[in-house]
Formats: C-alpha cells, sequence, structure tokens
C-alpha cells in the first residue's frame, strides 16, 4: 500500500461511508462501493452527489458491486453494527486479500470480532467525528463545519497506517493516527454512551437531556469514565460534560434518531458493551444498567 492511489472498498455507502468514498474518490483513488443491488444500480448510474458548506457541492464516480471480487488495499467498514454479520457477508476474506480493514462503528467490541474473522493485523479500527447523513441512495448531505479521522491498530504497521491518513488528509478530512487502540475506542465511547443512551431513552435533544435529567447525565458520565479508566481509556467527567454543553441544544444521537425511525438500535454495541466492560473489572453502573434495561422493556 506505498503507491499513492489506492484503491478503496466501502462496505456501506450511507452518510459516512458515502462521504468518505466520494471525497476518495474525488481525488483520485479507486473506490468500489459494496452494498445491495439497488443501491449498486444507482452508484452505478449516477455515482455519489455530495452537498457540503466545508467540501463543496460535487459527483463523484465510484465502482459498485455486491460482493468483494478482488483485493483491494483498503476496505472500509461503515454500516451500523446491527447490520454487520449480514455485511461482512460482502467481503468474503479470500477476496481481501492483503487489504486492510478499516472499521468506523460504535462500541469497542468489534475490533476482536473482526480479528476473529480476518487477519488481526489488517484490522485498523478508526473513529470520524462527522455530521453526514444519505437522503437518497448516492445522495450525501453533510452538514457539520468538520470531518476528522483518528486512525489506530495495535497490531497493525505503522507505515500502512500513515499511508492512509495522507490519503484522507488529502482528500478532505483531518486525519490522525493514534498509538494506543484502548484509548481511542475508549475516548468515543465515553462520549457516545451517556449522550446516545439519554436522548433515546427520553426521547429529547441534548439541550433538554441535559437541563432536565442533568443527575443522570452527570452520574452516567460518572460511570462511563470509570470503566473507560479500567480499560485503559481517558477518563475526564468534567471535560465530557462541558462538551455535552457547548452541544447546541437541538443535537440528537444517531441512536435516537434510529429510534425514531423504527430502525434496530445499536443498544447492545454501546449500551451492552459497557456493561459487560464493567463487569469484566468490578465497575458499578447502576445509572447504565437501569437506562439499558429500560431501553429494551420498551421493545428495543
Amino acid at each position: 500500500m506505498a503507491h499513492d492511489k489506492l484503491t478503496v472498498a466501502v462496505l456501506g455507502p450511507g452518510g459516512v461511508g458515502g462521504l468518505l468514498a466520494a471525497l476518495l474518490a474525488r481525488t483520485g483513488h479507486r473506490v468500489i462501493c459494496l452494498a445491495g443491488e439497488a443501491t449498486t444500480d444507482t452508484l452505478r448510474t449516477t455515482g455519489i452527489r455530495v452537498r457540503s458548506a466545508r467540501f463543496g457541492d460535487f459527483t463523484a464516480d465510484v465502482e459498485a458491486a455486491t460482493e468483494l471480487r478482488e483485493p483491494v488495499d483498503v476496505c472500509l467498514i461503515t454500516v451500523k453494527h446491527t447490520a454487520l454479520d449480514a455485511a461482512l457477508a460482502r467481503v468474503p476474506v479470500s477476496a481481501l486479500g492483503d487489504g486492510l480493514l478499516v472499521p468506523f462503528l460504535n462500541g469497542v467490541e468489534h475490533p476482536s470480532l473482526l480479528r476473529s474473522r480476518y487477519r488481526p493485523d489488517q484490522v485498523a479500527p478508526a473513529v470520524i467525528r462527522v455530521e453526514s447523513t444519505r437522503v437518497a441512495p448516492g445522495v450525501i448531505e453533510h452538514t457539520s463545519p468538520f470531518a476528522e479521522v483518528d486512525l489506530t491498530g495495535d497490531p497493525v504497521p505503522r507505515e500502512r497506517l500513515d499511508t492512509l491518513a495522507a490519503a484522507f488528509a488529502a482528500a478532505g478530512p483531518t486525519t490522525r493516527v493514534l498509538d494506543d487502540e484502548a484509548a481511542a475506542l475508549w475516548a468515543k465511547m465515553s462520549f457516545l454512551a451517556p449522550f446516545a443512551l439519554l436522548t433515546t431513552r427520553y426521547a429529547l435533544p441534548l439541550g433538554d437531556v441535559r437541563s432536565r435529567h442533568r443527575d443522570e447525565l452527570t452520574a452516567l458520565v460518572a460511570e462511563t469514565a470509570a470503566v473507560s479508566r479500567a480499560c485503559g481509556g481517558p477518563a475526564d467527567p468534567g471535560q465530557a460534560l462541558a462538551r455535552y454543553d457547548a452541544f447546541p441544544p437541538g443535537t440528537k444521537s444517531s441512536m435516537q434518531r434510529d429510534a425514531e425511525a423504527g430502525r434496530p438500535l445499536e443498544l447492545d454495541a454501546i449500551g451492552g458493551a459497557l456493561l459487560r466492560a464493567a463487569e469484566r473489572h468490578g465497575v458499578p453502573t447502576p445509572v447504565t444498567a437501569r437506562l439499558v434495561r429500560e431501553l429494551k422493556d420498551a421493545g428495543h
């Protein structure tokens, strides 16, 4: 993966995957989007159309297939955790070759799952901070003024991460390579879990959660920070609360949006994973446990 232009597969060209696919294709990389037949037909015909205040409005031509049939330099995994098992059937181990597998997934348990199926040194977890939505097949609206990617992967050769980071940075997103995989994943989890669980449980945007359910938010942030610390991640409850307070009051979590749309929730990947980690390390998490239970009781 040392050459300038990469061949990149994108499993799930939705809000995140579609944006990254289009940006990489615009800068000259060969991009193959992996999806169902209806989506692939659309992408072959129209490409990916992006509307973005930061990156401009543009259309990028991409290839599309229902399954990976040739080796690639990189395969980005940008499906929801709830669709992961079925989606991986589109990326046979034999077809991936030596390519890096880069999951942009919520939670902290997916790297071990992927490494049980693929070669461990090929799995390079990533974190992205962005607001980007697929409004129709092949149509992406990027609404945040930022798009920031963190790449990591303890067993992955550093030069492979650096090469991919350079490709992302040249395409547009601010990109870093982080040395500590657990710290990178738990940094996101520590922020995401309280935000997702509370906005979804009460069907309220963040502004109402932080004013009407402040005590629960504070307790949940403390629990999540304690679990993160036990797992080798960062733990700064005060900083987390300050970040929540800085967000626009109408902000909703992706889990809340999924609940509103009647889609399956990533409850197990976020709340369930947090509780399992807490149990392994003997960290009490009563507020987390109650919220997860109440969401399950509500049919989620």
